[in-house]
Protein backbone atom coordinates (compact mmCIF):
# COMPACT_ATOMS: atom_id res chain seq x y z
CA UNK A 1 0.00 0.00 0.00
CA UNK A 2 2.74 2.36 1.07
CA UNK A 3 4.16 3.88 -2.41
CA UNK A 4 7.77 5.96 -3.10
CA UNK A 5 7.58 8.23 -6.20
CA UNK A 6 11.47 6.74 -7.06
CA UNK A 7 9.49 3.36 -7.57
CA UNK A 8 7.11 4.96 -10.26
CA UNK A 9 8.30 5.39 -14.00
CA UNK A 10 9.34 9.20 -14.80
CA UNK A 11 6.92 9.25 -17.23
CA UNK A 12 3.48 7.51 -18.43
CA UNK A 13 2.27 6.82 -14.23
CA UNK A 14 -1.43 7.69 -14.18
CA UNK A 15 -4.40 7.29 -11.78
CA UNK A 16 -7.95 7.83 -11.95
CA UNK A 17 -8.61 9.76 -8.58
CA UNK A 18 -6.03 11.56 -6.36
CA UNK A 19 -6.83 12.60 -2.63
CA UNK A 20 -4.69 15.14 -0.91
CA UNK A 21 -4.74 15.15 2.36
CA UNK A 22 -4.62 11.65 4.79
CA UNK A 23 -7.06 12.63 7.72
CA UNK A 24 -10.22 11.74 8.07
CA UNK A 25 -11.87 13.52 5.20
CA UNK A 26 -9.12 12.36 2.98
CA UNK A 27 -9.34 8.90 3.89
CA UNK A 28 -12.57 7.83 3.41
CA UNK A 29 -12.39 9.50 -0.15
CA UNK A 30 -9.87 7.27 -0.73
CA UNK A 31 -11.42 4.67 0.48
CA UNK A 32 -15.43 5.42 -1.41
CA UNK A 33 -12.99 5.91 -4.80
CA UNK A 34 -11.37 2.49 -3.96
CA UNK A 35 -14.42 1.08 -3.34
CA UNK A 36 -16.12 2.21 -6.59
CA UNK A 37 -13.24 0.33 -8.18
CA UNK A 38 -10.83 3.37 -9.03
CA UNK A 39 -6.95 3.74 -9.18
CA UNK A 40 -6.49 5.72 -6.14
CA UNK A 41 -3.35 7.25 -5.10
CA UNK A 42 -3.52 9.21 -0.98
CA UNK A 43 -0.82 11.77 -0.57
CA UNK A 44 0.17 12.92 2.75
CA UNK A 45 2.18 16.03 3.64
CA UNK A 46 3.56 14.71 7.22
CA UNK A 47 4.63 10.82 8.29
CA UNK A 48 1.21 9.73 9.79
CA UNK A 49 -1.59 9.86 8.04
CA UNK A 50 -5.04 10.83 10.69
CA UNK A 51 -4.84 14.52 10.74
CA UNK A 52 -6.54 16.49 13.35
CA UNK A 53 -9.25 13.62 13.07
CA UNK A 54 -6.58 11.31 15.25
CA UNK A 55 -6.15 13.98 17.69
CA UNK A 56 -9.94 14.64 17.72
CA UNK A 57 -12.95 12.60 19.95
CA UNK A 58 -13.65 11.32 16.70
CA UNK A 59 -17.46 12.33 17.12
CA UNK A 60 -19.45 12.42 14.33
CA UNK A 61 -22.51 13.84 13.63
CA UNK A 62 -25.09 12.83 10.86
CA UNK A 63 -28.27 13.09 11.54
CA UNK A 64 -30.98 10.18 10.53
CA UNK A 65 -28.78 7.04 10.51
CA UNK A 66 -29.99 3.64 11.39
CA UNK A 67 -28.30 4.33 14.53
CA UNK A 68 -30.47 6.74 15.81
CA UNK A 69 -33.57 5.34 15.74
CA UNK A 70 -32.13 2.84 18.65
CA UNK A 71 -31.87 5.82 21.28
CA UNK A 72 -34.16 9.08 19.29
CA UNK A 73 -37.10 6.99 17.40
CA UNK A 74 -38.73 10.58 16.76
CA UNK A 75 -36.18 12.62 15.90
CA UNK A 76 -36.33 13.27 11.82
CA UNK A 77 -34.30 14.35 8.91
CA UNK A 78 -36.75 17.84 8.86
CA UNK A 79 -36.34 18.30 12.50
CA UNK A 80 -32.17 18.08 12.18
CA UNK A 81 -33.18 21.25 8.89
CA UNK A 82 -35.02 22.88 11.08
CA UNK A 83 -32.22 23.29 13.85
CA UNK A 84 -29.95 23.79 11.09
CA UNK A 85 -31.76 26.68 9.58
CA UNK A 86 -31.95 28.79 12.43
CA UNK A 87 -28.45 28.07 13.88
CA UNK A 88 -26.89 28.88 10.93
CA UNK A 89 -29.50 30.95 8.54
CA UNK A 90 -27.83 32.24 5.96
CA UNK A 91 -24.35 32.06 6.74
CA UNK A 92 -23.69 29.81 4.38
CA UNK A 93 -25.69 27.81 1.56
CA UNK A 94 -28.49 26.13 2.75
CA UNK A 95 -28.03 23.63 -0.39
CA UNK A 96 -25.27 22.04 1.12
CA UNK A 97 -26.32 21.74 4.34
CA UNK A 98 -29.44 19.71 2.82
CA UNK A 99 -27.56 17.75 0.98
CA UNK A 100 -25.30 16.30 3.75
CA UNK A 101 -28.39 15.47 5.81
CA UNK A 102 -29.79 13.41 2.72
CA UNK A 103 -26.68 11.71 1.58
CA UNK A 104 -25.93 11.22 5.27
CA UNK A 105 -27.79 8.29 6.58
CA UNK A 106 -26.76 6.35 3.24
CA UNK A 107 -22.97 7.10 3.77
CA UNK A 108 -22.68 5.35 7.31
CA UNK A 109 -25.25 2.40 6.29
CA UNK A 110 -22.18 2.21 3.03
CA UNK A 111 -19.34 2.21 5.82
CA UNK A 112 -20.83 -0.32 7.98
CA UNK A 113 -22.04 -2.86 5.45
CA UNK A 114 -18.66 -2.78 3.28
CA UNK A 115 -15.83 -1.38 5.88
CA UNK A 116 -14.44 -1.88 9.18
CA UNK A 117 -16.05 1.68 10.02
CA UNK A 118 -18.32 0.94 12.62
CA UNK A 119 -20.02 3.11 14.98
CA UNK A 120 -22.78 3.83 17.95
CA UNK A 121 -24.75 6.48 18.89
CA UNK A 122 -24.07 8.28 22.11
CA UNK A 123 -26.93 7.58 25.14
CA UNK A 124 -26.76 11.44 26.01
CA UNK A 125 -25.08 13.89 23.31
CA UNK A 126 -27.11 17.06 23.01
CA UNK A 127 -26.63 19.39 20.22
CA UNK A 128 -24.94 22.68 21.27
CA UNK A 129 -27.34 25.54 21.15
CA UNK A 130 -30.06 23.26 22.78
CA UNK A 131 -32.29 25.64 22.66
CA UNK A 132 -33.19 26.13 19.71
CA UNK A 133 -35.97 24.47 17.54
CA UNK A 134 -35.08 21.21 15.95
CA UNK A 135 -32.39 20.30 18.60
CA UNK A 136 -32.06 16.95 20.07
CA UNK A 137 -30.55 15.81 23.11
CA UNK A 138 -29.19 12.17 21.58
CA UNK A 139 -29.14 10.62 18.03
CA UNK A 140 -27.18 12.64 16.12
CA UNK A 141 -24.18 12.41 17.73
CA UNK A 142 -22.06 8.67 16.70
CA UNK A 143 -18.83 7.15 18.40
CA UNK A 144 -16.66 4.93 16.58
CA UNK A 145 -16.10 1.88 17.86
CA UNK A 146 -13.12 1.22 19.63
CA UNK A 147 -10.43 -0.74 17.15
CA UNK A 148 -7.69 -3.10 17.66
CA UNK A 149 -4.28 -1.38 16.58
CA UNK A 150 -2.59 -4.47 16.28
CA UNK A 151 -4.37 -5.59 13.17
CA UNK A 152 -2.98 -2.67 11.42
CA UNK A 153 0.51 -4.34 11.44
CA UNK A 154 2.94 -2.12 9.99
CA UNK A 155 0.75 0.58 9.37
CA UNK A 156 0.61 1.33 12.82
CA UNK A 157 3.49 2.75 13.03
CA UNK A 158 1.97 5.49 10.05
CA UNK A 159 -0.95 6.31 12.68
CA UNK A 160 -0.75 9.51 14.34
CA UNK A 161 -0.50 9.62 17.87
CA UNK A 162 -2.94 11.13 19.98
CA UNK A 163 -2.47 13.97 21.92
CA UNK A 164 0.54 12.21 24.75
CA UNK A 165 -1.77 14.36 27.29
CA UNK A 166 -5.00 13.11 26.01
CA UNK A 167 -3.67 8.81 27.22
CA UNK A 168 -2.40 7.69 30.67
CA UNK A 169 0.38 5.40 31.42
CA UNK A 170 2.72 6.30 28.60
CA UNK A 171 0.17 5.85 25.81
CA UNK A 172 -3.49 3.91 27.07
CA UNK A 173 -6.08 6.12 25.16
CA UNK A 174 -9.15 6.36 27.33
CA UNK A 175 -12.03 7.41 26.21
CA UNK A 176 -15.10 9.61 28.52
CA UNK A 177 -16.04 5.79 29.57
CA UNK A 178 -13.31 4.58 30.70
CA UNK A 179 -12.21 8.10 32.34
CA UNK A 180 -15.47 7.14 34.82
CA UNK A 181 -14.66 3.63 35.56
CA UNK A 182 -10.96 4.64 36.39
CA UNK A 183 -12.10 6.76 38.80
CA UNK A 184 -14.17 4.82 40.55
CA UNK A 185 -12.55 1.86 40.33
CA UNK A 186 -12.05 1.87 44.28
CA UNK A 187 -15.68 2.08 44.46
CA UNK A 188 -17.69 0.13 42.31
CA UNK A 189 -16.85 -3.67 41.43
CA UNK A 190 -17.72 -3.28 37.73
CA UNK A 191 -15.42 0.37 37.30
CA UNK A 192 -13.11 -2.13 39.04
CA UNK A 193 -13.40 -4.46 36.51
CA UNK A 194 -13.05 -2.30 33.41
CA UNK A 195 -10.45 -0.58 34.93
CA UNK A 196 -8.54 -4.01 35.45
CA UNK A 197 -8.73 -4.79 31.80
CA UNK A 198 -7.82 -1.61 30.42
CA UNK A 199 -4.43 -2.34 32.42
CA UNK A 200 -3.33 -5.28 31.52
CA UNK A 201 -4.35 -5.32 28.00
CA UNK A 202 -1.74 -1.61 28.01
CA UNK A 203 0.83 -3.53 30.22
CA UNK A 204 0.78 -6.05 27.70
CA UNK A 205 0.96 -3.77 24.54
CA UNK A 206 4.18 -2.21 25.92
CA UNK A 207 5.66 -5.26 25.69
CA UNK A 208 5.91 -4.75 21.83
CA UNK A 209 4.94 -1.53 21.37
CA UNK A 210 5.82 2.11 22.12
CA UNK A 211 2.21 2.92 23.16
CA UNK A 212 -1.51 1.28 23.43
CA UNK A 213 -2.86 -0.52 20.55
CA UNK A 214 -6.38 -0.05 21.88
CA UNK A 215 -7.72 2.81 19.78
CA UNK A 216 -10.61 4.93 20.91
CA UNK A 217 -12.10 8.35 19.62
CA UNK A 218 -10.72 10.08 16.35
CA UNK A 219 -7.88 7.14 16.71
CA UNK A 220 -10.34 4.46 16.57
CA UNK A 221 -12.17 6.20 13.23
CA UNK A 222 -8.53 6.61 11.85
CA UNK A 223 -7.41 3.17 12.26
CA UNK A 224 -10.42 1.84 11.05
CA UNK A 225 -10.58 3.82 7.99
CA UNK A 226 -6.88 2.93 7.23
CA UNK A 227 -7.12 -0.59 7.75
CA UNK A 228 -10.47 -0.47 5.37
CA UNK A 229 -8.09 1.22 2.44
CA UNK A 230 -5.29 -1.45 3.21
CA UNK A 231 -7.83 -4.28 1.99
CA UNK A 232 -8.03 -2.90 -0.94
CA UNK A 233 -5.68 -3.54 -3.50
CA UNK A 234 -6.41 -0.16 -5.61
CA UNK A 235 -5.52 1.71 -3.08
CA UNK A 236 -1.88 3.80 -2.39
CA UNK A 237 -0.46 5.66 -0.02
CA UNK A 238 2.24 8.01 -0.38
CA UNK A 239 3.80 9.66 2.99
CA UNK A 240 5.96 12.72 3.08
CA UNK A 241 4.68 13.49 0.05
CA UNK A 242 3.16 16.81 -1.65
CA UNK A 243 1.54 18.21 -4.65
CA UNK A 244 3.58 21.32 -6.44
CA UNK A 245 1.43 21.95 -9.07
CA UNK A 246 -1.96 20.63 -10.25
CA UNK A 247 -2.14 20.66 -14.60
CA UNK A 248 -5.57 22.45 -15.90
CA UNK A 249 -6.92 22.63 -19.14
CA UNK A 250 -10.09 23.58 -20.85
CA UNK A 251 -11.36 20.31 -19.91
CA UNK A 252 -10.60 20.12 -16.28
CA UNK A 253 -7.78 18.96 -14.30
CA UNK A 254 -5.76 16.28 -15.91
CA UNK A 255 -2.76 15.94 -13.96
CA UNK A 256 -0.62 16.81 -10.68
CA UNK A 257 3.36 16.97 -10.20
CA UNK A 258 4.29 15.26 -6.95
CA UNK A 259 7.32 15.87 -4.93
CA UNK A 260 8.62 13.39 -1.85
CA UNK A 261 12.09 14.29 -0.73
CA UNK A 262 14.09 14.56 -3.79
CA UNK A 263 12.46 12.70 -6.09
CA UNK A 264 9.54 14.51 -8.54
CA UNK A 265 6.93 12.78 -10.69
CA UNK A 266 4.27 13.81 -12.70
CA UNK A 267 1.30 11.60 -13.06
CA UNK A 268 -1.83 11.63 -14.93
CA UNK A 269 -5.11 12.13 -13.41
CA UNK A 270 -7.99 10.48 -15.17
CA UNK A 271 -11.24 11.02 -13.04
CA UNK A 272 -9.96 14.04 -10.22
CA UNK A 273 -8.45 14.83 -7.49
CA UNK A 274 -10.10 15.47 -4.40
CA UNK A 275 -8.98 18.47 -1.55
CA UNK A 276 -8.37 17.02 1.79
CA UNK A 277 -5.10 18.78 3.19
CA UNK A 278 -7.48 20.18 6.49
CA UNK A 279 -7.37 24.14 5.99
CA UNK A 280 -5.72 26.68 6.33
CA UNK A 281 -4.75 26.56 9.64
CA UNK A 282 -0.89 26.79 9.39
CA UNK A 283 -0.93 28.97 6.44
CA UNK A 284 1.36 32.18 7.86
CA UNK A 285 -0.69 34.32 4.83
CA UNK A 286 -3.79 33.16 5.48
CA UNK A 287 -4.05 33.13 9.41
CA UNK A 288 -2.47 36.52 9.30
CA UNK A 289 -5.24 37.54 7.01
CA UNK A 290 -7.97 35.66 8.62
CA UNK A 291 -6.79 35.28 12.37
CA UNK A 292 -4.83 38.06 13.42
CA UNK A 293 -3.50 38.39 17.21
CA UNK A 294 -4.08 34.52 17.15
CA UNK A 295 -0.43 32.89 17.52
CA UNK A 296 -0.20 29.72 15.44
CA UNK A 297 1.68 28.10 18.52
CA UNK A 298 -2.28 28.23 20.28
CA UNK A 299 -3.77 25.69 17.08
CA UNK A 300 -4.14 22.16 18.80
CA UNK A 301 -4.33 20.86 14.99
CA UNK A 302 -2.43 18.48 13.27
CA UNK A 303 0.84 20.20 11.69
CA UNK A 304 0.04 18.96 7.88
CA UNK A 305 -2.55 21.84 7.60
CA UNK A 306 -0.53 24.00 5.76
CA UNK A 307 -3.16 25.41 2.89
CA UNK A 308 -0.60 24.48 0.49
CA UNK A 309 -3.37 22.80 -1.75
CA UNK A 310 -5.79 25.59 -1.19
CA UNK A 311 -2.85 27.79 -2.82
CA UNK A 312 -2.85 25.72 -5.88
CA UNK A 313 -6.70 25.60 -6.07
CA UNK A 314 -6.65 29.41 -6.24
CA UNK A 315 -3.53 29.16 -8.73
CA UNK A 316 -6.48 27.60 -10.97
CA UNK A 317 -9.04 30.37 -10.19
CA UNK A 318 -10.56 29.19 -7.09
CA UNK A 319 -11.82 31.60 -3.95
CA UNK A 320 -12.15 31.57 0.21
CA UNK A 321 -15.80 31.61 0.39
CA UNK A 322 -17.30 34.25 2.64
CA UNK A 323 -19.98 34.95 5.08
CA UNK A 324 -19.24 32.95 8.21
CA UNK A 325 -20.01 33.75 11.78
CA UNK A 326 -15.90 32.82 11.82
CA UNK A 327 -13.21 31.79 10.06
CA UNK A 328 -12.55 29.07 11.90
CA UNK A 329 -13.65 26.65 15.19
CA UNK A 330 -12.49 27.64 18.41
CA UNK A 331 -11.69 26.01 22.46
CA UNK A 332 -10.04 27.11 25.39
CA UNK A 333 -6.52 25.93 25.42
CA UNK A 334 -3.73 25.78 27.82
CA UNK A 335 0.01 25.31 26.79
CA UNK A 336 3.06 23.79 28.68
CA UNK A 337 6.49 22.84 27.53
CA UNK A 338 6.78 19.41 27.41
CA UNK A 339 10.46 17.67 28.69
CA UNK A 340 11.56 16.86 24.57
CA UNK A 341 11.12 21.01 24.20
CA UNK A 342 8.18 20.49 22.42
CA UNK A 343 4.93 22.50 23.54
CA UNK A 344 1.40 20.58 24.59
CA UNK A 345 -1.71 22.76 23.54
CA UNK A 346 -4.51 21.15 25.73
CA UNK A 347 -8.11 21.63 24.49
CA UNK A 348 -10.59 22.22 27.42
CA UNK A 349 -13.35 20.86 26.27
CA UNK A 350 -15.64 18.92 28.68
CA UNK A 351 -13.51 17.35 31.52
CA UNK A 352 -12.89 20.76 33.97
CA UNK A 353 -14.70 24.26 32.91
CA UNK A 354 -18.38 23.60 32.86
CA UNK A 355 -18.09 21.75 35.99
CA UNK A 356 -18.88 22.92 39.34
CA UNK A 357 -15.93 25.04 41.57
CA UNK A 358 -14.77 26.30 38.17
CA UNK A 359 -14.85 29.65 37.04
CA UNK A 360 -12.71 31.72 34.05
CA UNK A 361 -11.78 35.52 34.44
CA UNK A 362 -9.94 38.20 32.99
CA UNK A 363 -7.02 39.54 34.00
CA UNK A 364 -8.73 41.95 36.39
CA UNK A 365 -9.88 39.14 38.06
CA UNK A 366 -13.88 39.56 36.96
CA UNK A 367 -16.15 36.34 35.16
CA UNK A 368 -16.73 37.66 31.67
CA UNK A 369 -18.45 34.38 30.07
CA UNK A 370 -20.73 31.63 30.95
CA UNK A 371 -18.12 29.05 31.18
CA UNK A 372 -20.24 26.14 30.63
CA UNK A 373 -21.02 27.44 27.07
CA UNK A 374 -19.45 25.17 24.06
CA UNK A 375 -15.86 25.78 23.58
CA UNK A 376 -16.50 27.33 19.98
CA UNK A 377 -18.20 29.97 21.89
CA UNK A 378 -16.13 29.83 24.50
CA UNK A 379 -12.91 30.42 22.33
CA UNK A 380 -15.31 33.69 20.63
CA UNK A 381 -16.11 35.22 23.91
CA UNK A 382 -12.71 35.27 24.76
CA UNK A 383 -11.93 36.85 21.52
CA UNK A 384 -14.82 39.39 21.93
CA UNK A 385 -13.81 40.04 25.50
CA UNK A 386 -10.21 40.86 24.77
CA UNK A 387 -11.47 43.97 22.60
CA UNK A 388 -12.04 45.94 26.34
CA UNK A 389 -10.60 44.02 28.99
CA UNK A 390 -7.37 41.98 28.86
CA UNK A 391 -8.95 38.73 28.60
CA UNK A 392 -6.17 36.61 26.69
CA UNK A 393 -4.89 34.96 28.60
CA UNK A 394 -8.17 34.33 30.75
CA UNK A 395 -7.83 32.43 33.86
CA UNK A 396 -9.50 29.02 34.73
CA UNK A 397 -10.15 29.36 38.49
CA UNK A 398 -10.87 26.48 40.89
CA UNK A 399 -10.74 25.31 44.34
CA UNK A 400 -8.79 22.29 45.88
CA UNK A 401 -12.25 20.29 46.28
CA UNK A 402 -12.91 20.97 42.47
CA UNK A 403 -8.96 19.92 41.59
CA UNK A 404 -9.38 16.85 43.18
CA UNK A 405 -12.67 16.13 41.68
CA UNK A 406 -12.08 16.73 38.21
CA UNK A 407 -8.21 18.06 37.78
CA UNK A 408 -7.81 20.91 35.58
CA UNK A 409 -6.39 20.93 32.20
CA UNK A 410 -3.25 18.48 32.31
CA UNK A 411 -3.83 18.40 36.05
CA UNK A 412 -5.12 15.09 36.39
CA UNK A 413 -7.98 14.36 39.43
CA UNK A 414 -7.00 13.46 42.67
CA UNK A 415 -4.72 16.43 43.79
CA UNK A 416 -1.57 14.53 43.63
CA UNK A 417 1.52 14.95 41.92
CA UNK A 418 1.08 18.93 41.87
CA UNK A 419 4.90 19.96 42.38
CA UNK A 420 6.37 20.02 38.50
CA UNK A 421 3.15 21.59 37.17
CA UNK A 422 3.68 24.67 39.76
CA UNK A 423 7.59 24.96 39.35
CA UNK A 424 7.22 25.47 35.29
CA UNK A 425 4.20 27.69 36.14
CA UNK A 426 1.62 25.99 34.57
CA UNK A 427 -0.39 25.61 37.33
CA UNK A 428 -0.71 28.72 39.92
CA UNK A 429 -1.68 28.48 43.49
CA UNK A 430 -2.43 30.63 45.96
CA UNK A 431 -4.04 29.32 50.01
CA UNK A 432 -5.99 32.90 49.78
CA UNK A 433 -7.67 33.85 46.82
CA UNK A 434 -5.69 37.26 47.16
CA UNK A 435 -2.52 35.47 47.60
CA UNK A 436 -3.75 33.96 44.27
CA UNK A 437 -4.62 37.00 42.57
CA UNK A 438 -1.45 38.72 43.62
CA UNK A 439 0.73 36.04 41.51
CA UNK A 440 -1.42 36.40 38.81
CA UNK A 441 -1.20 40.05 38.52
CA UNK A 442 -4.93 40.69 38.82
CA UNK A 443 -7.11 42.94 41.75
CA UNK A 444 -7.49 40.34 44.77
CA UNK A 445 -10.73 41.99 45.50
CA UNK A 446 -12.39 41.66 42.09
CA UNK A 447 -11.55 38.14 42.77
CA UNK A 448 -12.67 37.92 45.73
CA UNK A 449 -16.02 39.00 44.25
CA UNK A 450 -16.20 37.22 41.43
CA UNK A 451 -16.11 34.17 43.88
CA UNK A 452 -18.59 35.28 45.91
CA UNK A 453 -21.03 36.05 43.44
CA UNK A 454 -20.31 32.60 42.51
CA UNK A 455 -20.99 30.71 45.42
CA UNK A 456 -24.51 33.02 45.98
CA UNK A 457 -25.59 31.31 42.40
CA UNK A 458 -24.36 28.25 43.49
CA UNK A 459 -26.72 28.33 46.74
CA UNK A 460 -29.17 29.59 44.31
CA UNK A 461 -28.61 27.41 41.33
CA UNK A 462 -29.37 30.87 39.16
CA UNK A 463 -26.51 32.63 37.42
CA UNK A 464 -28.27 35.97 36.79
CA UNK A 465 -24.72 37.45 35.09
CA UNK A 466 -24.07 34.76 32.28
CA UNK A 467 -27.17 31.98 32.71
CA UNK A 468 -25.15 28.95 33.29
CA UNK A 469 -26.32 25.70 33.61
CA UNK A 470 -29.59 27.30 31.80
CA UNK A 471 -29.81 24.59 28.99
CA UNK A 472 -29.83 20.77 28.03
CA UNK A 473 -26.39 20.71 26.70
CA UNK A 474 -24.80 23.07 29.48
CA UNK A 475 -25.87 20.88 32.29
CA UNK A 476 -25.05 17.46 30.61
CA UNK A 477 -21.32 19.36 30.56
CA UNK A 478 -22.05 19.55 34.14
CA UNK A 479 -22.30 17.18 37.48
CA UNK A 480 -25.26 16.60 39.16
CA UNK A 481 -23.56 14.00 41.71
CA UNK A 482 -22.64 17.41 43.71
CA UNK A 483 -26.25 17.76 44.64
CA UNK A 484 -26.24 21.85 44.32
CA UNK A 485 -29.18 23.25 42.68
CA UNK A 486 -27.61 23.74 39.24
CA UNK A 487 -25.21 20.91 38.20
CA UNK A 488 -22.63 23.50 37.03
CA UNK A 489 -22.33 25.72 39.90
CA UNK A 490 -20.60 25.03 42.65
CA UNK A 491 -19.05 27.16 45.29
CA UNK A 492 -14.93 27.86 45.24
CA UNK A 493 -14.68 26.92 49.44
CA UNK A 494 -11.46 25.01 49.75
CA UNK A 495 -8.35 26.07 50.10
CA UNK A 496 -5.78 26.55 47.85
CA UNK A 497 -6.83 27.87 45.42
CA UNK A 498 -5.76 27.19 41.49
CA UNK A 499 -5.13 28.91 37.87
CA UNK A 500 -4.38 27.82 34.58
CA UNK A 501 -4.25 30.15 31.47
CA UNK A 502 -6.36 29.81 28.96
CA UNK A 503 -5.46 31.00 25.30
CA UNK A 504 -8.34 30.97 22.33
CA UNK A 505 -7.00 27.78 20.01
CA UNK A 506 -8.03 27.38 17.10
CA UNK A 507 -8.61 23.76 16.30
CA UNK A 508 -10.02 23.55 12.44
CA UNK A 509 -11.36 25.82 9.57
CA UNK A 510 -14.81 26.82 8.90
CA UNK A 511 -13.81 28.95 5.69
CA UNK A 512 -12.81 26.87 3.31
CA UNK A 513 -13.00 26.89 -0.61
CA UNK A 514 -16.61 27.48 -2.32
CA UNK A 515 -17.95 24.10 -3.55
CA UNK A 516 -21.54 23.54 -5.00
CA UNK A 517 -23.19 20.11 -3.75
CA UNK A 518 -21.14 17.73 -5.45
CA UNK A 519 -17.55 18.94 -3.93
CA UNK A 520 -16.85 20.78 -6.77
CA UNK A 521 -14.31 23.45 -6.47
CA UNK A 522 -16.35 26.81 -7.48
CA UNK A 523 -14.11 29.25 -9.89
CA UNK A 524 -14.38 32.81 -9.44
CA UNK A 525 -17.30 33.11 -11.89
CA UNK A 526 -19.46 30.34 -9.90
CA UNK A 527 -18.60 27.40 -12.05
CA UNK A 528 -16.95 23.95 -11.37
CA UNK A 529 -13.85 23.69 -12.17
CA UNK A 530 -14.09 20.10 -14.13
CA UNK A 531 -11.85 17.33 -12.10
CA UNK A 532 -11.07 19.35 -9.04
CA UNK A 533 -13.11 18.40 -5.21
CA UNK A 534 -12.59 19.66 -1.93
CA UNK A 535 -14.06 18.02 1.38
CA UNK A 536 -13.00 18.23 5.39
CA UNK A 537 -11.55 21.56 6.13
CA UNK A 538 -10.60 22.42 2.54
CA UNK A 539 -14.32 22.68 2.03
CA UNK A 540 -15.72 25.71 3.27
CA UNK A 541 -17.77 24.75 6.42
CA UNK A 542 -21.86 24.01 5.55
CA UNK A 543 -22.08 25.26 9.05
CA UNK A 544 -20.97 28.38 8.46
CA UNK A 545 -18.83 28.63 10.74
CA UNK A 546 -21.84 27.62 14.03
CA UNK A 547 -20.70 25.08 16.18
CA UNK A 548 -23.94 23.71 15.96
CA UNK A 549 -23.28 19.93 17.42
CA UNK A 550 -20.22 17.61 18.23
CA UNK A 551 -19.18 16.32 15.31
CA UNK A 552 -20.01 18.94 13.01
CA UNK A 553 -16.65 18.72 10.85
CA UNK A 554 -15.93 14.95 11.06
CA UNK A 555 -19.60 14.06 9.89
CA UNK A 556 -20.08 16.78 6.83
CA UNK A 557 -16.23 15.41 5.94
CA UNK A 558 -17.56 12.26 5.65
CA UNK A 559 -20.45 12.54 3.53
CA UNK A 560 -18.49 14.60 1.41
CA UNK A 561 -15.76 12.86 1.17
CA UNK A 562 -17.87 10.06 -0.46
CA UNK A 563 -20.26 12.65 -2.49
CA UNK A 564 -16.53 14.05 -3.69
CA UNK A 565 -15.22 10.36 -4.48
CA UNK A 566 -18.71 9.09 -6.13
CA UNK A 567 -18.93 12.25 -8.51
CA UNK A 568 -15.34 11.69 -9.62
CA UNK A 569 -15.43 8.20 -10.13
CA UNK A 570 -18.14 9.00 -12.36
CA UNK A 571 -16.67 11.86 -14.12
CA UNK A 572 -15.22 9.66 -17.33
CA UNK A 573 -18.66 7.94 -17.69
CA UNK A 574 -20.41 10.93 -18.40
CA UNK A 575 -18.01 12.62 -20.15
CA UNK A 576 -18.12 9.28 -22.53
CA UNK A 577 -21.68 9.25 -22.69
CA UNK A 578 -21.87 13.07 -23.53
CA UNK A 579 -19.76 12.19 -26.20
CA UNK A 580 -21.80 9.60 -27.73
CA UNK A 581 -24.77 11.54 -27.88
CA UNK A 582 -23.15 14.71 -29.63
CA UNK A 583 -21.64 12.10 -32.31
Amino acid sequence: MLLQLENLPAQGSEYDVVVIGAGGAGLAAALFAGLAGQKVLLVEHSEYVGGTTALSGGTTWIPGTLHSTRVNPQDTLAEAARYLDKAIGERADPALRQAFLQAGPAVVAALEAATEVKFRPYPKHPDYISDLPGSTLNGRALEPLPFDGRLLGELFAVLRPPIPEFTVLGGMMVDRTDINHLLQLKHSLPSFRHSLKLLLRHASDRLSYPRGTRLVMGNALVGRLLYSLSKLGNVQLALRCQASDIQHDEGGVHGLTLRQGKTSRSIKVNQGVILASGGFNRDPEQRARLLPGIEMDWCPGAPGHTGQAQQLARGLGAKLAEGSLSPAFWAPVSLRRRADGSQAVFPHFMLDRAKPGMITVNARGARFVNESTSYHLFGLAMQEAHRSTPSIPAFLICDAAALRQYGIGMVRPGGKNLEPFLADGYLTAGNTLAELAGKLGMDASTLEDSVARNNRYAASGVDSDFHRGETAYQQNMGDPSRGQPNPNIGPLAEAPYYAVRLYPGDIGAATGLQTDTQARVLGRDGQPIAGLYAVGNDMHSIMGGVYTAPGITIGPALVFASIAATHASQRHTRALTRDTVTQ
